[in-house]
């Protein structure tokens, strides 16, 4: 047994949603005041209690974490987190600077939260290298060890880094920053000039859709307080836990394009309803019960999708979702309340400032309209109109199969970045491998002292001649003794696949073989080593993150349109969208077909949570534009019974407002592309790509096509489900 789930629309009294709008329209001044004074005390409780961004790749159960525990265990020296300070004299070896090195390593063994600062130079006295020093000496580095991360300390910190290495600058020597180091000394700002952008932008957009300066205004207005309020509030929970560096431009990026479509939604269809002669009050109250409505179901599953990064069990990542959610949160509660309170403040002005006349939904019930007279090709031959859709999209995801995770590494920055030129230094002087060595620890606790020197030899002759390394140091005892400690130096970059593979192999193969037979066990360990341990957890744990979220999307749009086959629908298409954004990302980074016009030096990897990240946001913000559309369909569907009607009055009543929507975040999304950030360029490239295609392939050709090939059926859903099912409106029949 089935049902179809058209119910004629009855009349109801104003719901929760429709008074919300109302109260909020006509007390606007309170509504207003009360958004200004949450501004200003969250920014003051941020600048007096908040906290600093910082990466943190460590995973408690990782074999990288458990070889850095065993080392700490029996070497306190070997604790914290290592950054270097890479030095150069062009006209000298380093050793004729031997004073001034000599006190920039004593001041910056002075500083606060440095355990300990070791110099390139040998001791006075002594011939013996330190492995710090080029064989011409003229690079070296001081290996500065750190009780927390420096990148965390704030930008003020550096300023004792600066008067420590001041002697060596003032000496001739060039000083560059590397590692975490590095990071803390990046210049800011570039993010700042992306936001600008795509601001400006959207301003262009909307004077150029809908005419009134008001109404172009107020979306990005909302939008943009609803950003500042939120990363004010991720500031406050940086205090309580870490949260990744680029937290707050993930944050700004999806503030940004949600509340601009959110509050876009919500003043459309308020401003129709004032343009049919509706008093402004009741008009926002209704824009608020109805397009409110979808702005709240899309809401949460944005934020739903973004929950779902837990799944991965990395915590990185999960806050990498709780970062993005604060300001989906603060896009919803300023759409559901400052935009009606602004709506109301304007009455009946809202397209008095205009730059042309107010354009009214474009809706033709006699079929003569523009999206009628598509709509009627589509129903003619919607299986030409579905398959070219799905050849656009699997020709933009031809490169996803040779996707490859890692993670970028410093040689991938702009030459700008002293993190850059640290690692160029470092690989003229040592080989590029040595920006990323591997430290091995054998811990020898449990083995008696009579077979550590077969231990010893066993151990020595698996490092010997690796193949992709290109050396590895003497294992020799450290700490108390019970350890073995050998620095291997990869052949490669760290970002290199056959980095990744001697790690792998390592920790699979060669310490397995080197232990086995004794009670000894071995670890790899080191920020590179921690890095793939990372890259293989993320990895196995890619479609977990997918089915789940794929599964809690589908019982969202279940629950709200009670037709499984429309929710299957999105869930399918979402997934194909998806797969061409991943295409275009992995050909404009790790193929090169672009990359450096972006400012990329060569080809890169993916970075390891970009893909899942993509995923749960893509997915997320896709949904704005399906619940968008399909609340249309539905509610004309539930009107007339007339299936293809719906969809042609569905196209006509929103493609102009989707399309703006969509550009706007298209365009917000890509002017991340300015960032010096390689992540954040991924991030934007591939989300405006992905709304680009969801905007256009996925709305305009697959959702009528396959809504055409579906009819009736879309709606249909057996009994026992309707019975089960809760009963959520996204247009507000029920308000």
């Amino acid at each position: 047994m089935c049902a179809a789930t058209r119910r004629p629309v009855a009349a109801a009294a104003p719901g929760r949603l429709e008074r919300l709008g109302r109260w909020c329209a006509r007390h606007w001044p309170v509504v207003v005041v009360g958004w200004v004074i949450a501004l200003v005390a969250v920014h003051v409780l941020q600048a007096v209690f908040g906290g600093a961004y910082a990466d943190d790749f460590s995973l408690p159960d990782s074999p990288a974490q458990h070889g850095l525990d065993v080392l700490r265990a029996h070497d306190r020296q070997a604790g914290g987190v290592s950054g270097t300070v890479v030095l150069r004299d062009r006209s000298a070896a380093l050793s004729s600077a031997g004073d001034e090195v000599t006190r920039a390593v004593t001041a910056l063994d002075g500083l606060p939260h440095v355990i300990t600062a070791v110099s390139p130079l040998p001791p006075a006295g002594s011939s013996q290298p330190t492995g710090a020093l080029s064989p011409d000496g003229h690079i070296g580095y001081i290996t500065v060890r750190f009780d927390k991360n420096p990148s965390a300390l704030g930008a003020s910190y550096l300023g004792g880094v600066d008067r420590a290495v001041a002697p060596l600058r003032s000496a001739g020597v060039e000083v560059e920053y590397g590692g975490p180091l590095g990071e803390l000394a990046r210049p800011a700002g570039s993010d700042l000039t992306s936001e600008v952008i795509g601001f400006a932008v959207a301003v262009a957009v909307l004077l150029a859709a809908f005419g009134s300066v008001l109404a172009a205004l107020l979306p990005l207005l909302t939008a943009l307080l609803g950003v500042v309020v939120g990363l004010g509030l991720l500031g406050l929970l940086a205090a309580a836990a870490t949260f990744a560096s680029v937290s707050p431009t993930l944050a700004t990026m999806i503030g940004l394009g949600v509340g601009i479509d959110y509050a876009l939604f919500l003043s459309t269809r308020h401003r129709q309803q004032v343009l049919d002669g509706v008093p402004p009050v009741a008009a926002a109250g209704r824009a608020t019960a109805t397009s409110g409505r979808a702005v709240l179901v899309s809401g949460c599953t944005v934020v739903v999708a973004l929950a779902g990064l837990y799944v991965s069990g990395v915590g990185f990542i999960g806050k990498l979702g709780v970062a993005a959610g604060v300001t989906v949160v603060t896009a919803v509660a300023t759409a559901l309340t400052l935009v009606p309170a602004l709506l109301g403040a304007a009455g009946r002005a809202v397209d008095r400032l205009r730059v042309r006349r107010a354009v009214a939904e474009p809706a033709s019930p006699d079929g003569t309209g523009g999206w009628h007279r598509y709509a009627a090709r589509v129903r003619r031959a919607p299986w030409w109109f579905a398959l070219g859709g799905v050849v656009v999209v699997l020709v933009l995801a031809v490169p996803l199969p040779s996707m490859r995770l890692g993670h970028v590494d410093d040689g991938a920055d702009p030459v700008a970045f002293t993190d850059r030129r640290a690692f160029d230094l470092i690989a003229t002087g040592f080989g590029v491998g040595a920006n990323g060595p591997l430290t091995v620890v054998v811990d020898r606790t449990a083995v008696p002292s009579a077979d550590r020197a077969a231990l010893d030899d066993q151990v020595a002759s698996a490092l010997k001649d690796l193949p992709g390394a290109a050396g590895a140091t003497a294992a020799a005892p450290a700490g108390d003794g019970d350890v073995l400690l050998s620095s291997v130096v990869p052949a490669g970059a760290p970002q290199d696949a056959g980095t990744t593979d001697l790690v792998n192999r390592l920790k699979d193969t060669v310490l397995p073989k080197a232990v086995a037979g004794t009670a000894a066990a071995g670890y790899v360990t080191g920020t590179t080593a921690a890095q793939v341990d990372f890259l293989d957890i993320v990895t196995a744990r890619l479609p977990l993150i997918i089915a789940v979220v794929v599964a809690l999307a589908f019982v969202i749009v279940l629950a709200v349109f009670r037709g499984p086959l429309v929710a299957l629908k999105a869930a399918v298409l979402n997934l194909l969208s998806i797969a061409a954004s991943y295409g275009v990302v992995v050909a404009v980074f790790q193929w090169g077909w672009g990359g450096p016009a972006l400012g990329v030096s060569g080809r890169v990897p993916i970075e390891s949570y970009v893909p899942m990240m993509m995923f749960a946001i893509v997915f997320g913000l896709s949904m704005d534009y399906e619940v968008f559309l399909l609340s249309r369909v539905r509610e004309r569907w539930l009107a007339t019974g007339d299936a293809p009607g719906a969809m042609a009055y569905a196209l006509e009543v929103t493609a102009r407002v989707i399309g703006c929507a969509a550009l706007i975040m298209v365009s917000v999304f890509a002017a991340f592309l300015l960032s010096d950030d390689i992540v954040v360029k991924m991030l934007g490239l591939g989300l405006a790509v992905s709304v680009a295609i969801d905007a256009t392939v996925v709305r305009l050709l697959l959702v009528p096509a396959v809504m055409t090939l579906l009819g009736r059926g879309a709606w249909w859903a057996p009994r026992w489900l309707e019975r089960v099912l809760p009963r959520l409106d996204p247009e507000g029949g029920g308000r």
